[in-house]
């Protein structure tokens, strides 16, 4: 990952915001082999995302907007609690006011509108992939404005694990967009495009994110804290209960937690 880590962190984010859009085309493209998942396999691949998330949120955002509160001096809870409840908040705004579907939900949320339910569809995993996009950037940020060189090659693998676990993650959220459409009718090159089109958010929100801790290194631990907010938001309203609604609830529950196991190993490991 050296050639990464030369790279200006706007740029960083913007790769690795490709990479996890990427990843959810791969799962979108499921729909080329099969018209329809088993529903034990969609659960689990549902949970495994969202252990994922915990995970991410906790050790890739938390931990370092903790530690770096603590760094600057005052109450270093601060900043994580204020940014992690603004993250929500703002989640539950956008939840409150975009029409958007939720994977096997038969209402629309939001304002109401005449759009078609595959766009709604689409909206819905696009509005909660805005927060994974925005960690990305804000993780590759971190490690540009960390002070000290071990400091900075902590940071830059943090990052680093943040978007290979985002990405992981971004398989079944493909695969949960493209694979309805598959099974209503819909062509499979269609399916596809909408899957990947979910995701496309991911590279613009990592951008910002990046640029915006840049400009701004004062609010780096609030914009960890409001990503991992944000985060947390769509695994409880989302990931949480669409892997649990076939009732498969130990098989849910089991693979969040290898899903956090996954993704704590690797920010662990790489950090």
């Amino acid at each position: 990952m050296a050639w990464l880590r030369d790279l200006d962190p706007i740029v960083q984010a913007l790769v690795a915001g490709g990479f996890t859009w990427l990843l959810t085309a791969v799962g979108a493209a499921a729909v080329f082999f099969t018209r329809r998942l088993p529903d034990r396999l969609l659960d689990a691949m549902l949970g495994f995302a969202a252990g994922v998330m915990i995970a991410a949120s906790f050790w890739s955002l938390l931990v370092p907007s903790i530690n770096m509160a603590a760094a600057r001096g005052g109450p270093r809870w601060l900043p994580a609690a204020i940014g992690f409840l603004a993250g929500g908040v703002f989640l539950r705004i956008a939840d409150r006011f975009l029409p958007h579907l939720h994977p096997g939900l038969r209402e629309a949320e939001g304002l109401p509108t005449p759009w078609r339910r595959r766009t709604l569809l689409v909206l819905a995993i696009t509005l909660h992939n805005i927060p994974e996009g925005l960690a990305v950037g804000v993780a590759f940020a971190a490690a540009h404005v960390a002070t000290g060189d071990a400091t900075i090659a902590a940071s830059f693998a943090g990052a680093v694990a943040l978007a290979i676990g985002i990405a992981l993650q971004n398989v079944p959220e493909g695969v949960a967009v493209a694979m309805p459409l598959r099974a209503g009718g819909i062509r499979p090159l269609k399916a596809f495009w909408y899957g990947q089109l979910s995701a496309a958010v991911e590279p613009v929100a990592a951008v910002i994110g990046a640029a915006a801790v840049v400009a701004m290194a004062a609010l780096l631990p609030y914009a960890l804290a409001f990503a991992a907010g944000a985060m947390i938001f769509v695994v409880v309203e989302e990931l949480i209960p669409a892997a649990q609604q076939g009732g498969r609830t130990d098989l849910a529950t089991g693979a969040t937690m290898v899903g956090f196991a996954v993704m704590m190993v690797l920010d662990v490991a790489l950090s």
